[in-house]
């Protein structure tokens, strides 16, 4: 059984590029993004890559990503778009340029927000709490999904994304840190009957 998962972060945006933080704040895909979703979705077809089930976040630029990427397959599939998917939520540091913030509150704590596991910044989550909401939905909408032997993408971000490679890659809470999605990059999972991983392979653009 071909019991494919593909985990694609969404394509540049326009905050990205600002080196603002984001969270679940709405900014759309710069050209750069665009053009990252489309190679995504030209080195999936290099493979001979085709998708059942389709999920994406409640955010457009992941939602703009998959749309690009499906396209670029000729595929139309209904896509599920649930805001469990979504970005970790920044909170007051939403719309700050880094430095900005660093500014304000000072490196070190800064820092803290952004790295640590279960340090949340002011009215935000931290990525404990991301995955806290991720986890559940993986478990229960996704996974069956692929395991039914139905080829699924999920297109989300970065710290949504990293909830999932908790499970798949075995993560723990130090090692999930060092781990990053390129933007627009798909990785490639084919899973086992028990739902841990038989191969793993990295699209990195041409």
């Amino acid at each position: 059984m071909d019991r494919t998962l593909v985990l694609v972060r969404h394509g540049q945006s326009e905050w990205n590029l600002k080196n603002l933080f984001t969270g679940w704040k709405n900014p759309d895909l710069t050209p750069v993004g665009i053009e990252e979703a489309n190679k995504a979705g030209q080195e999936l077809k290099k493979l001979g890559i085709s998708f059942d089930k389709a999920f994406t976040s409640g955010l457009t630029r992941a939602q703009d990503t998959c749309d690009i990427v499906l396209k670029e397959l000729g595929l139309e599939l209904p896509v599920v778009k649930d805001i469990q998917l979504n970005e970790r939520d920044y909170g007051d540091l939403s719309g700050l340029n880094k430095a900005e913030a660093a500014k304000k509150w000072g490196d070190e704590q800064v820092m803290i927000w952004r790295r640590s596991f279960d340090t949340p910044p002011p009215g935000g989550e931290s990525l404990k709490d991301t995955l806290a909401r991720v986890l559940p939905y993986y478990c229960q909408e996704i996974l069956p999904c692929v395991l039914r032997g139905e080829r699924t993408i999920v297109v989300a971000h970065g710290n949504s994304l990293r909830a999932l490679l908790m499970v798949l890659e075995k993560a723990n809470k130090e090692s999930i840190m060092g781990m990053e999605l390129e933007t627009g990059v798909p990785v490639v999972y084919k899973l086992n009957a028990d739902s841990t991983v038989a191969s793993k392979k990295v699209l990195h653009h041409a």
